[in-house]
């Protein structure tokens, strides 16, 4: 492949002049930045065409913040549940567990925002029923019922900004040094806030006249984090709005919306609101609320940036609350750029696709910090490969426009294998751009629906707890997404209430429910109205496809736990008809299994958390193991429907999935276009271009097949590799 240079940031700082102009040649970067903890060099304008800088408008001037106290962050939380062993005044610390250089508690109109709830009895303690002693922060109820489990709902001041806290520990920052302050956040709702941070932008514009692109990072509330005793995370929601809050927008939100919230709506017994839960409609009405007051605060900031000559970028993370890319106000802000960490092929399509910006950027990993760099058993190549061939499916599908690294470039110079690699890298993603011409991949002539509590506002967010994390709990079914991500098909997020309100949209060819019982994914109570089984099933019978993963449509009613049994040809066995016999028949040489070794051999991760059973004999069972059904298809009317599990990602379970969707389509044709015989193989095709793009997926070479336009070529690749062919 000729090499070609562009498209990429290179993250640089002070003292290494020479290597910073040898690296930047070799990756052929044409922008550069710095990180947090670093600055730019002299030379920064003089090695690329753009030079971007972070910028932190609710944190960074701590002379202003230590000046004005009361305009700290708030954050909701709760205190640890301690039970009253007598009727003895029972004394409660609401700091007790959590990092005291993080928070303090905040005692502005406590009777307002602090709630004392007894936990067993649900009932909320009156405020004569307590007191707090604001010199030591224990509260104290007076006359507490014995046995009963209590807890303190209360808003607390964020006193140490908590990325910068972050990376000051992770990092190992010294504490005698004077440019690592602890820096303290500051709310733009508060007083003589908002004009500061316009000015204090305008001023340090001004001064920097060397930066084109203003990388705010990103503008004013953190996703949910609290630390614990010992400076570690406690608790982490990057969907969270806990930290959203303060007296004065409780106070504007009843205003507007006419009804009070309770410190109950954000603390919520403890789950924070989690993406998980079924999502309230006081919880909804404050996304809107604070998305709204957000946006508005941030389109102002990047005016300012434009009229200095700048452009403005985003990061996608950090203080992105209010800022949700696919929400109805992000367009409004006006900015140039996105950029975000890419952690899965989910994580980079999430960015790749966000609408309403000029171009978006991607962070690979590994960040060049000491816990990779620096660190025995870091392995700083091995995680530079994971990131690129996870996120290299999701831009071969709807490539990003930029890429680039971050942290302290100096690290990463120790390591000459790993420039070597990401060098590689950098130029594998400007063929992407180059001989695609533009122009994306063909898809599958129908659309996949995910059907959810969220919808189009968390698209590609489904089943994340901290951006792209591991979770025991979730992986088995964010292997969805992660698969969708790659594969050849048009993806809409769809949400209950869309469905009921307008039905199915007639782009969607093949639905999918995807998530554990009682979760915002499954649906919960969303099912106990029929009326949402009676579209679905009328959709499907029509000649549509549903596909089903762990516990689907769960809801305890009728008889039934899976709400859509008849439609999916199973339910799922809760030790309540254990007297009932079953005598399921293994299909074997099924299109959808046609990929796995033995029907047994189906990997579903942690799976549905109990027995599966067919419900019906015409349900064909395709992967039967240990008394559980793990894959099963079904007929119902013109239509078909295909049950899974558990679906985690791996490239047999990609192909088993996009199998299955063109199974419960109709539309098995497709498995003879533009397909690849070995699953660690995908195949992008350029129709306009009368290219195809064939990537390995696996670390070790493969063999395939590519079969389309009535020929076949026959490849082998190199691990990880790809390969360019011209069809004519």
């Amino acid at each position: 492949m000729p090499r070609t240079t562009g498209r990429v940031t290179l993250p640089i700082q002070e003292g290494i002049d020479d290597q910073l102009r040898e690296l930047a040649q070799a990756l052929g970067a044409d922008a550069v930045r710095n990180s947090d903890g670093t600055w730019l060099p002299e030379i920064a304008s003089e090695l690329v065409d753009k030079v971007y800088s972070t910028y932190f408008p609710a944190r960074g001037d701590q002379e202003w913040a230590l000046a004005h106290p009361d305009t700290l962050v708030n954050q909701y939380l709760m205190s640890a549940r301690v039970t009253a062993m007598s009727d003895a005044p029972l004394q409660i610390d609401v700091l007790d567990s959590y990092f005291r250089e993080q928070f303090q508690p905040c005692y502005e109109r406590v009777e307002k925002f602090w709630e004392v709830i007894d936990r067993t009895s649900s009932e909320v303690v009156p405020v004569s029923g307590w007191s707090v002693d604001q010199t030591t922060g224990i509260l104290t109820v007076a006359q507490p019922t014995p046995w009963h489990e209590y807890t303190v709902s209360f808003l607390a001041n964020q006193i140490w900004d908590t990325t910068q806290m972050y990376n000051y520990i992770t990092n190992g920052w010294d504490e005698t040094d004077p440019t690592r302050v602890k820096e303290r956040p500051y709310d733009v709702r508060k007083n003589g806030v908002w004009e500061h941070v316009k000015e204090a932008l305008s001023e340090w514009l001004t001064k920097h006249p060397e930066v084109d692109v203003v990388r705010f990072t990103t503008f004013f509330y953190h996703f949910t984090i609290a630390f614990n005793t010992d400076g570690k995370e406690k608790f982490v929601d990057w969907f969270g709005y806990s930290a959203s809050v303060s007296p004065e927008a409780i106070d504007a939100f009843e205003a507007e919306y006419g009804y009070e919230l309770r410190a109950e709506d954000f603390v919520d017994a403890g789950y924070y609101n989690s993406p998980f839960r079924m999502p309230t409609q006081h919880f909804r009405d404050w996304i809107n609320f604070q998305s709204r007051f957000v946006s508005e605060r941030a389109k102002d900031l990047v005016k300012i940036a434009h009229e200095a000559g700048r452009e403005a970028m985003m990061f996608l993370g950090d203080n992105w609350i209010g800022t949700e890319p696919y929400g109805p106000y992000f367009p409004s802000i006006g900015l140039d750029a996105v950029v975000g960490s890419a952690g899965s092929a989910a994580t980079t399509r999430l960015i790749s696709d966000i609408p309403g910006v000029k171009y978006t950027e991607v962070r690979f990993l590994p960040y060049f910090f000491p816990d990779v760099f620096n660190h025995d058993g870091g392995d700083p190549v091995g995680e530079a490969n994971d990131s690129w061939i996870t996120s290299r499916r999701a831009i071969v599908r709807h490539p990003l426009d930029r890429m680039g690294y971050g942290g302290y470039v100096s690290l990463a110079l120790e390591f000459p294998e790993f420039i070597e690699r990401i060098t590689a890298i950098s130029q594998e993603f400007r063929n992407i751009h180059e001989f695609s011409g533009g122009e994306l991949p063909q898809n599958a002539p129908f659309t996949v629906g995910i059907l959810n509590a969220w919808g189009s506002l968390r698209t590609w967010q489904t089943h994340m707890v901290a951006h792209a994390l591991w979770y025991k709990a979730t992986y088995s079914y964010v292997g969805v997404i992660e698969s969708l991500a790659g594969l050849p098909f048009k993806v809409r997020f769809l949400s209950f209430d869309e469905v009921l309100e307008g039905g199915v949209p007639e782009e969607v060819g093949v639905l999918i429910n995807a998530g554990a019982a009682g979760t915002s994914y499954s649906g919960g109570e969303a099912w106990a109205d029929g009326r949402l089984a009676e579209i679905l099933r009328e959709w499907v019978a029509a000649g549509h496809g549903l596909i089903g993963v762990g516990e689907p449509a769960a809801y305890d009613k009728g008889g039934s736990f899976i709400q859509l049994s008849d439609v999916l040809g199973v339910d799922r066995e809760r030790q309540l008809t254990l007297n009932t016999d079953r005598y399921p028949t293994l299909v074997e040489g099924h299109v959808i299994t046609a990929d796995l070794k033995r029907a047994s051999a189906f990997d579903d991760g942690e799976g549905a958390g109990g027995d599966v059973y067919t419900v019906s004999e015409r349900t064909q069972v395709l992967s039967y193991d240990d008394g559980t059904v793990k894959i099963a298809a079904n007929e119902f009317g013109a239509g078909r429907a295909v049950y899974f599990s558990g679906l985690p990602y791996s490239f047999t379970n990609s192909r088993t999935l996009q199998r299955a969707l063109y199974w419960a389509a109709g539309r098995e044709d497709l498995l003879s276009t533009w397909f690849t015989t070995h699953p660690a193989t995908e195949v992008a095709w350029y129709p306009g271009r009368r290219k195809m793009l064939v990537t390995n997926n696996a670390y070790e070479a493969v063999t395939t097949t590519v079969l389309g336009d009535e020929r076949e070529w026959q490849l082998t690749l190199e691990p990880m590799g790809s390969a360019w062919v011209d069809v004519d």
